[in-house]
């Protein structure tokens, strides 16, 4: 089993989920977007959770649109969704029995600034994804951040994770910090290279 929670994130096929759930990885998470590029059909996430057990099936979506978004629930039977507009949390902790994850930009918001947010929505998230696009690092000012933080909230931390070697660095340091992955396109169908997610989860496996 693993040190810590992990999420992996725009799972996208058997492959990446069978692997990862075997491992031991707590959450896997599936685009529900249609514009996205790792969008999962209901039937597709159908098919590749008819395979899974014991492991937390998360709906990944960019969409603002609460009542969308409940919408689109109806054809993913999941344990937990993910959002990326704060401003939608209320209204869903409201209406979904379901435990929300927030996705947080670290390209948009400096390290200064993400303690106001976890503060501001800790009562509706159960967890917040530190994510980012740009191929952010881990700067001297994230990791004071994520050492000041992440004993107070329910922090993943998905950037800067370059290899095994950076991942048991920065989980030695702060033992409550959870990992997000994200998943890739297998070679071809039942095939794939795990590479460094390999690496990584071997890495935060309990010796």
């Amino acid at each position: 089993m693993l040190t810590r929670t992990v999420k992996i994130s725009n799972v996208t096929n058997l492959s990446d989920a069978r692997y990862c759930a075997g491992m031991g990885v707590e959450m896997l998470g599936f685009s529900i977007d249609e514009e996205s590029p790792n969008y999962i059909s209901p039937k597709k996430f159908e098919d590749i959770c008819s395979w899974l057990a014991g492991v937390t099936l998360v709906a990944e979506t960019a969409q603002e649109d609460p009542e969308k978004i409940i919408e689109l629930l109806n054809q993913y039977p999941v344990h937990a969704v993910q959002v990326e507009d704060p401003g939608i949390l209320s209204y869903l902790h409201s209406e979904l029995n379901l435990p929300l994850l927030l996705r947080v930009s670290v390209d948009t918001y400096d390290a200064s600034e993400i303690e106001s947010i976890l503060s501001r929505y800790e009562s509706d998230v159960s967890h917040f994804l530190l994510e980012s696009d740009n191929d952010a690092e881990l700067s001297e000012d994230w990791m004071q951040v994520l050492g000041h933080l992440s004993d107070e909230y329910p922090m993943l931390t998905g950037f800067g994770l370059d290899n095994e070697f950076s991942v048991t660095a920065l989980t030695e340091l702060f033992p409550k910090l959870g990992i997000a992955l994200r998943g890739s396109e297998e070679i071809r169908p039942g095939y794939k290279d795990f590479g460094s997610m390999m690496d990584i989860l071997e890495a935060l496996e309990e010796q």
